[in-house]
């Protein structure tokens, strides 16, 4: 390690890579003194427009884009595509690696002290902005988070597994805690904003009334439910706990393909669950093997412990009048 090094222990990235996850470190160093600054620091989570999905954006949203665009510059990306930005940006004409960005995940939780943080993705540049991240999730370099908690920690995976850092307060460098990340293959949570119940699909109540039915119902336990509105703290309890999250498409308009996106969110989130030999789906196919066909594509996305994915996946196939039968029979809400 030199004086300039944030994460401690880089033997385990590929070495063409180590600007990049410097830069990315650096940056996630600074928002978490911001971060935990709060009101200190200014009105972090004031309204300041809109990006293109229409989402608000927050003040710390755009702080965030703005910091790591100039971190990255000089360090081998050539395309660069936030969930803030419009269209893709190049820095670097001469690099080899695009990177897509949501540079402040969960930045509705700013105001209430919730876990928020960084997701990005990695791939190998190719001719033409917008083609270099419209392709099959499987062909990822990389896909990591920082969440920033309690404790901000960076997870990451090349292909290999999946790494977790952990900042130090006291130096400001990232150490690696844990070089083989793995999803607990058992548990009893599941994280679904229930308040849209009534929207989903038959298949999609079922498995919840199963859940919620608890050691009365088919699934003989009881479980716990979670709901943070933040994908990465949602992520990283599954990483650590294990569980299911669930963010199905549904019957509103704009919402049949769900809320969160394939190129910023899902994609790279995948890719670690993956890795850590869980499983990710769009409730019934594999979503690494899944292209965007637009930068801000939607995409549904089920995720964890990969008993329960699988379980989601078979409600989905299915007949209709089986499901049927099985919510009618099951319904807890019904009147």
């Amino acid at each position: 390690m030199t004086t300039t090094d944030t994460i401690t222990d880089k033997s385990r990235m590929p070495a063409d890579l180590h600007e990049i996850m410097e830069a990315l470190a650096r940056v996630g160093v600074d928002l978490c003194r911001t971060i935990q600054r709060g009101a200190l620091g200014g009105s972090l989570g004031a309204g300041v427009g809109e990006n293109i999905g229409g989402d608000q954006q927050k003040a710390l949203d755009v702080m965030a884009d703005d910091a790591f665009a100039a971190a990255l510059a000089g360090t081998g990306v050539r395309y660069y595509a936030s969930e803030e930005q419009d269209e893709v940006v190049e820095l670097d004409p001469a690099g080899k690696y695009a990177l897509a960005i949501d540079p402040l995940d969960g930045s509705s939780n700013i105001d209430v002290n919730v876990s928020i943080g960084t997701i990005f993705s990695i791939f190998e540049a190719v001719d033409g902005a917008d083609e270099s991240f419209l392709r099959p999730a499987d062909q990822q370099l990389a896909g990591g988070y920082i969440i920033f908690g309690p404790q901000t920690d960076l997870v990451v995976t090349f292909g290999n597994g999946v790494q977790m850092h952990v900042l130090d307060p006291d130096t400001k460098t990232f150490a690696l805690v844990n070089d083989a990340l793995k999803v607990p293959a058992v548990s009893r949570e599941f994280a679904i904003n229930a308040s849209n119940y009534r929207h989903w699909s038959p298949a999609i109540r079922a498995y919840i009334d199963d859940c919620l039915a608890g050691d009365e119902g088919p699934r003989d336990g009881n479980y716990n439910m979670r709901w943070v509105a933040s994908l990465v703290a949602e992520t990283h309890r599954i990483m650590t706990r294990g569980g299911i999250f669930l963010y199905p498409g549904d019957a509103r308009p704009t919402y049949e393909q769900g809320r969160l996106r394939m190129v910023y969110e899902c994609a790279p989130i995948a890719f670690l669950i993956e890795q850590a030999g869980g499983k990710a789906t769009d409730s019934h196919d594999r979503i690494m093997t899944h292209a965007a066909k637009t930068l801000h594509a939607r995409t549904p996305f089920v995720f964890g412990s990969a008993e329960k994915v699988d379980r989601v996946a078979a409600y989905q196939d299915l007949p209709n009048e089986e499901v049927s039968a099985l919510f009618g029979n099951r319904g807890l809400f019904r009147a």
